[in-house]
């Protein structure tokens, strides 16, 4: 009889143990596949107050962009309206000038509307000295009016927007400059709707990520190093904690020491493979292509005025390796 009793209890207590195990495996495979799930989703644990853009637009389930429930939207970089709805009537006066209307993707340039930059006179090890440019007197520009340091061709070229947009700021200084010009240099910070950081991230780690034998740290890192104790020390940085910075990184490579310490800046970057989603996302970065490496069109005589229509290939998001 106790036998027969032991032997029921080893039956029930292994039915037991089986249903518990069965139970655990099946709650852990089911947890697995929604982690999988929601990997594979965009990042919503983003704090979007950290974010500078993110009230600018927002989007439906379906990708759309909702309207906007404000006319005029406030850049949050400065708090100035440098995005306007086309449908605002401004007056001039007295009188009321008539309202743009949106052609349909037609490019519409105002030079009242130009972008107010603030520059940091950055050291020229940061910038035009990776070209091999010697600064003379106590400017640390190089005065391109006269003469344009060369960059280096080659694949160099598809990083090479952080040259061309610090040249375009630098221009935009002159009297005579361009009436296509989108941005402007102002001198003083409180007045800028963005402040630019002019490293030329892409190139340095092209040209000095190796280390030489005798060195712990690449020349690369060295600069890397010195740009975030340059930028966490300045009183512009402070005081919006870098939300209204934008820093280039456009190589995926670069910016791989200073990144995580200066991610509330917006990076202009090719692609967000490389960099986890609290670093770089959509909400509050941008992807710029690569300059393209193909010849123009032979004897081609068209300008800027009669290219009214942008194209562009909007690509993916991730990298092909990840």
């Amino acid at each position: 009889m106790a036998e027969r009793t032991v032997s029921s209890l080893k039956a029930i207590v292994s039915r037991n143990s089986l249903f518990f195990f069965f139970t655990m495996t099946s709650f852990l495979f089911l947890m697995s596949w929604f982690f999988v799930l929601r990997s594979t989703d965009r990042p919503h644990f983003i704090d979007h107050n950290l974010l500078p853009n993110s009230k600018l637009f927002s989007f439906n389930n379906d990708g759309t962009k909702s309207q906007m429930q404000n006319q005029n939207v406030e850049s949050s970089f400065g708090n100035r309206a440098i995005l306007v709805d086309s449908e605002d009537v401004e007056e001039e006066n007295g009188k009321k000038k008539n309202p743009k209307k949106f052609d349909g993707g037609n490019c519409m340039k105002n030079d009242k509307d130009v972008v107010k930059v603030f520059m940091y006179d950055l050291p020229s090890e940061f910038h035009f000295g990776l070209l091999n440019w010697k600064a003379s007197g106590n400017s640390v520009w190089p005065d391109i009016r006269t003469a344009i340091p060369g960059y280096p061709g080659g694949l160099n070229l598809q990083h090479s927007i952080e040259f061309w947009l610090t040249l375009d700021i630098l221009a935009s200084e002159f009297p005579n400059s361009s009436k296509a010009r989108t941005v402007i240099r102002v001198r003083n910070s409180s007045e800028a709707d963005v402040i630019f950081v002019p490293f030329f991230s892409s190139l340095s780690f092209n040209r000095y990520s190796k280390t030489n034998p005798h060195e712990k740290k690449t020349r690369n890192m060295i600069l890397q190093e010195k740009l975030v104790k340059y930028l966490t020390s300045q009183e512009e940085w402070k005081r919006s904690g870098g939300k209204d910075h934008l820093i280039l990184a456009h190589h995926p490579n670069s910016m791989l020491d200073a990144r995580m310490k200066l991610w509330p800046a917006t990076f202009i970057l090719s692609d967000f493979g490389r960099y986890p989603p609290s670093i770089a996302n959509v909400e509050k970065d941008v992807i710029a292509p690569y300059k393209h490496l193909i010849s123009s069109y032979v004897n081609d005589v068209s300008t800027f005025d009669s290219r009214q229509t942008l194209l562009y290939f909007q690509g993916a998001i991730y990298r092909k390796d990840v």
